[in-house]
């Protein structure tokens, strides 16, 4: 009998296992709770769409939910609308809207949201698909139920109630308080799907029971619903042309009220695009936290074409899209160096008409844009990064795009636009003085800042500029080299050694000089530069910055004094004490999250850095550091992202790590070897095409590779390149649990260096 029971129990257990989507390993709420700063949204959409929505307030620990954005525009740079449901009397006071809720009675996926509002024992249940959202409520208690739906700036409501239908427009004018020079409307169309009792707008003063149309500051519209015996749904379409085009969304992406139709159809969308990536071995939780990370990359950047056409507000136009989607919304400081490389190998098609966005972006605005958001491109952090992105596509094969136009563009962008963070614009002084000297001049200690442009509170970062910088400029020269244009490329190859006039040799680190060409003293690697560093560096100190020279980690080697002195001071960056209390050093570095030694896991610049000694003859101690960092700050929990995620920043790190490569220099066709979590990755490729992954014997002991070999041949240095891969391609890894600390330190097989190259 016990022999039966145990049968039919491991049947049982196979029967659910094949039944688990991929997509049901996503788990949204990871990192739900910011170790200082950001938690990430358990967004509900699908890949890339417009329609983005979860519940508000945002984090896992709030306690009440007080309503839900008609869309969430941008990954935290602007939300539009609000709507909820209540069982309270009808109130213009958003207080007496809201309801407790509890993680138990909760179900949070990609593609379906529910939740029990417990203050009125009602279900939420919601899906989206490309630019419209359905709800349905279903009520415990036979009583009226009022849903408000609400803007949060300048907008307007119009109710046909004979239709069940509303139409208006919400407002973004301000990003991160500060105005925006063309301000945007977002368009939004409104319908139930039983009839409504009584109807009417409000204020924040009152309310206006039949009134159809209102509009200003803070303004809604309220629905009372007598009849709760069968289930409340809602939808709401979301266009930035035209509230007509909100209407067609209505009708030709869900024309019906069949909710679990919809849901099952979204469900098969996210399955696709999360099976582009097949992984067999780890454990349960480790294939949580990847397919949570792979989804998270579908974030950005987002496309806003709606039937062949798009709004851009780089110049306040309606335009054709001829055929290629439109994307916007993309922070590129942190999503170049890994999310723009995950998506050239699983997605390249879109990847294609994401370049094709920031090319029509700069012929609109007249600059190539950095922080690309709906409503323009937003001032934020530093560098031309579009040079990375475009250059990373580029010679990874992705075409489709106006190469020639892009040059121009990025070119443009590098001698003619100011280089000074959270700053557009053209050149200022200081940028007179970086093309002339070949540094960016940072301020001397007490000397009060004279150029108006330097923004207050982020300060010059001078030495971020001008690392930053040379890397960008080494992807321009190499697209110059490409497409023969000779004179830029010397310029910009001359361009590229900058990094070099920043590091200081008698400390060892990169360190800020003067106008003068003098190093600024006294200077402290670990503390100088004020809050964040931010006179000096963005977010992070020169532990974190003297490694960011992404192409050319040879030169930075020499710079050094060779592998052993490079391997000794990468070694201590994992090791270095704070020197001060940690509390204290969170005071000045509140981004510096995920804290091994100096290592900042949490924040992108130090990305790449694990994979550095592949180029210094010690590969087995990226594996080792790769698996660790992965374990300790990669979890399946609220605290599971251990600092800003930045709309697939961090995620895409772990899913190229946790498949046991990197992309260490984006604009090189080449990918840094780590250390897999998974005994097997199959990776589609497109046209028929995979790259399988087998790590044979791995485990989380066996965490070493003994030797490699790809395509049938031995594979000797720590690194494969992209057109080995791209047509199909078997790499295989036997691994162990003792470093082979001969394979992939042969100093003729080493990654991509300018200066060797």
């Amino acid at each position: 009998m016990k022999k039966l029971t145990l049968l039919f129990s491991l049947l049982f257990s196979l029967t659910l296992f094949a039944q688990k989507k991929i997509v049901d390993y996503v788990n949204p709420n990871i990192g739900g709770i910011g170790h200082m700063l950001e938690p990430t949204i358990p967004l509900v959409h699908l890949p890339n769409s417009m329609m983005r929505i979860s519940k508000e307030p945002k984090g896992y620990q709030s306690e009440k939910i007080t309503h839900f954005p008609f869309t969430i525009v941008s990954h935290r740079k602007g939300t539009i609308g609000k709507f909820m449901i209540s069982q309270n009397p009808t109130s213009q006071k958003p207080e007496n809207w809201e309801s407790a809720y509890d993680h138990d009675q909760e179900t949070v996926s990609p593609y379906y949201y529910s939740v029990l509002l417990e203050d009125f024992d009602i279900k939420m249940e919601l899906t989206a698909s490309q630019h419209v959202s359905l709800s349905r409520f279903s009520f415990t208690n036979n009583a009226p139920a009022n849903l408000y739906l609400q803007c949060r700036d300048n907008g307007k409501f119009n109710i046909s109630p004979k239709e069940n239908t509303i139409t208006g427009f919400d407002m973004i004018t301000a990003v991160d308080g500060i105005d925006l020079e063309h301000p945007v409307k977002i368009y939004f169309a409104v319908r139930f799907d039983q009839n409504m009792s009584d109807y009417g707008t409000f204020d924040t003063n009152k309310l206006d029971s039949n009134s159809k149309t209102i509009s200003g500051n803070k303004i809604g519209a309220f629905f009372r619903f007598d009849d709760t015996s069968n289930p409340l749904q809602l939808k709401i379409a979301v266009s930035y042309i035209s509230a007509e085009e909100a209407k067609k969304h209505l009708k030709s992406e869900m024309p019906d009220w069949d909710f679990d139709q919809y849901k099952e159809s979204h469900k098969r969308i996210w399955n696709d695009a999360l099976s582009k990536i097949l992984v067999k071995g780890g454990s349960e939780d480790q294939k949580t936290v990847f397919y949570t990370a792979l989804y998270r990359c579908y974030e950005r950047m987002v496309n806003i074409s709606e039937d062949g056409k798009y709004f851009s507000n780089y110049d306040q136009k309606i335009h054709s899209d001829d055929g290629v989607d439109f994307f916007v919304d993309d922070w590129v400081w942190d999503t170049y160096r890994a999310t723009h490389p995950l998506m050239c190998l699983i997605d390249p098609e879109n990847q294609s008409k994401k370049i094709n966005s920031y090319i029509k972006m700069y012929e609109q605005s007249g600059w190539m844009p950095s922080f690309p958001l709906f409503t323009g491109d937003h001032t934020c952090m530093n560098g031309n990064h579009a040079s990375s992105i475009i250059a990373d596509a580029y010679f990874k094969g992705i075409r489709g795009f106006n190469i020639e136009k892009a040059f121009e563009g990025l070119k443009k962008n590098e001698l003619e636009a100011t280089m000074l963070p959270w700053k557009n614009g053209p050149a200022t002084e200081l940028d007179t003085f970086y093309h002339e000297n070949g540094f960016f001049p940072a301020l001397k200690p007490g000397e009060k800042e004279w150029v108006k442009e330097v923004h207050h509170w982020e300060k010059r970062q001078a030495v971020a500029l001008t690392l930053g910088h040379s890397y960008d400029d080494w992807c321009i020269a190499q697209l110059a080299k490409d497409l023969n244009k000779k004179e830029d490329y010397q310029l910009f190859s001359k361009k590229a050694n900058n990094y070099k006039n920043n590091f200081d040799s008698e400390i060892g680190f990169m360190a800020p000089k003067s106008s003068d060409g003098k190093w600024i003293r006294p200077f402290d690697p670990k503390l100088s530069g004020g809050l964040g560093g931010r006179a000096y560096f963005a977010e992070n100190n020169s532990w974190t910055y003297t490694w960011d020279i992404q192409h050319d980690i040879a030169g930075l080697i020499n710079l050094m004094g060779g592998n052993e002195k490079f391997n000794n001071k990468l070694d201590q960056l994992f090791v270095e004490p704070f020197g001060i209390p940690k509390w204290d050093y969170w005071d000045i570095f509140p981004d510096a999250t995920g804290l091994t030694g100096q290592f900042v896991m949490g924040n992108e610049p130090s990305l790449h850095i694990p994979y550095l000694y592949n180029y210094s003859g010690a590969p087995w101690k990226t594996q080792k550091r790769i698996r660790s960092l992965m374990e300790v700050w990669f979890t399946n929990s609220p605290f599971g992202i251990c600092g800003d995620e930045d709309g697939g920043g961090l995620s895409a790190f772990y899913v190229f790590s946790a498949m046991g490569f990197y992309p260490v220099t984006p604009g090189v066709p080449e990918y840094n070897i780590g250390s897999p979590i998974f005994n097997e990755i199959t990776i589609d490729l497109g046209n028929g095409n995979q790259l399988q992954i087998i790590a044979n014997n791995c485990s989380a002991k066996n965490k070493y590779i003994q030797s490699a070999s790809l395509n049938g041949k031995e594979l000797k240095g720590p690194y494969f390149d992209h057109s080995e891969i791209i047509n199909g391609a078997k790499l295989i890894l036997e691994m162990g649990p003792r470093p082979n600390k001969t394979w992939g330190s042969n100093p003729k097989f080493v990654p991509y260096s300018v200066s060797k190259n």
